[in-house]
């Protein structure tokens, strides 16, 4: 469930990535060719994109389906950049959280997405929970598996962790808590994109040294596209693409950072 996209390139119109292709992230609201799970995605959109001069990304989103926001038409065809995080969302749950609930998440100079889902939510999660202080916990965005998924995810990079090792981790507590849990992340700053494959459906499509894009799946027909292993995580910048596997976690145990046993001490507030 879901679709996701974040681009890296030179600096374009939204909707020459996100409506015009044939089969875009636009048309996979309703029409996606390789969705595993779900058939529609109109519980929100939203897209997130930088600026050259800020490094703090703007956002638009909304609770209902792309298709009926002719706001969204004319920001698509007139705002550009060369940095950019989009998602439209088939819900897990039902929910009264409404465009909170979409993704891109933001927080400092990131932009989030999680396609897939969480098995047994809420309850699968509980033991996750004392791996964030309180405040985080009390700060989340929307009462959704994906705004706890963002979270744990940059509670580690605020500790410090790399992109790739946050996602990773994040991904491996998850399967440990919730073994048929879905969950392909999305990340980017602006300048890289990270993402994980894990349960549904990767690709990248990269002319290196000018331009990326990291998508659920593809958006045209074009031979460059790749699919992403399932159990990958992928680095990516304008130079090229990365891929390295997501290790087993019933076989490579937590460390670092990233273990939940006991809440942090006032004055150890990473884990």
């Amino acid at each position: 469930m879901c679709r996701h996209l974040a681009y890296l390139g030179p600096e374009a119109p939204l909707g020459r990535y996100l409506v015009e292709p044939a089969h875009s992230l636009f048309r996979q609201s309703w029409a996606p060719r390789r969705q595993r799970y779900g058939t529609v995605n109109a519980d929100g959109f939203g897209v997130g994109w930088y600026s050259p001069d800020d490094p703090v990304p703007a956002r638009y989103r909304r609770a209902g389906p792309i298709w009926a926001d002719l706001s969204f038409a004319d920001l698509a065809r007139v705002v550009r950049s060369g940095a950019v995080l989009a998602a439209v969302r088939d819900a897990t749950l039902a929910g009264a959280d409404a465009e909170a609930a979409a993704a891109p998440f933001a927080a400092d100079r990131w932009l989030f997405s999680h396609n897939g889902a969480i098995a047994g939510w809420p309850d699968s999660a509980a033991p996750l929970v004392p791996a964030l202080p309180p405040v985080e916990l009390l700060s989340l965005q929307a009462r959704t598996d994906s705004a706890f998924v963002w979270a744990l995810v940059l509670h580690l990079l605020r500790c410090g962790e790399e992109p790739e090792r946050a996602l990773g981790e994040t991904v491996r507590r998850f399967a440990r808590a919730a073994p048929a849990s879905r969950l392909n992340l999305l990340l980017t700053d602006g300048t890289t994109v990270t993402a994980t494959a894990w349960g549904d459906t990767l690709w990248y499509r990269t002319e290196p040294g000018r331009s990326t894009v990291v998508a659920s799946e593809p958006y045209d027909d074009d031979p460059l596209w790749q699919e992403v292993p399932d159990r990958t995580v992928l680095t990516a910048s304008r130079a090229g693409v990365l891929l390295a596997p997501l290790e087993d976690p019933a076989t490579v145990p937590a460390v670092g950072p990233a273990r939940a046993e006991a809440p942090p001490s006032p004055k150890e507030p990473c884990r």
